[in-house]
């Protein structure tokens, strides 16, 4: 694992990723893999505009880790 991501993300850190795990305990860590494949899942659902600049280091450190640098989106 890169070692820029934590190996355990905690969704409450981060405003959009909170708001997409809106049915789960938002305090609780999810393992970085599952961040990333929610945030490529419902990618429709992110106010861009909202992102943080943490947010979007982590976004891209995600899709570097678990994308091969990509991250795949649909509209």
């Amino acid at each position: 694992m890169n070692a820029d991501i934590a190996p355990m993300i905690v969704p409450a850190e981060f405003p959009e990723l909170q708001a997409l795990a809106w049915n789960r305990d938002v305090a609780r860590p999810i393992p970085a893999e599952e961040a990333f494949a929610l945030y490529e899942r419902n990618w429709r659902f992110i106010d861009q505009k909202r992102l943080t600049a943490r947010e979007k280091l982590l976004i891209q450190n995600l899709a570097k880790e678990f994308g091969h640098g990509v991250l795949l989106i649909t509209r």
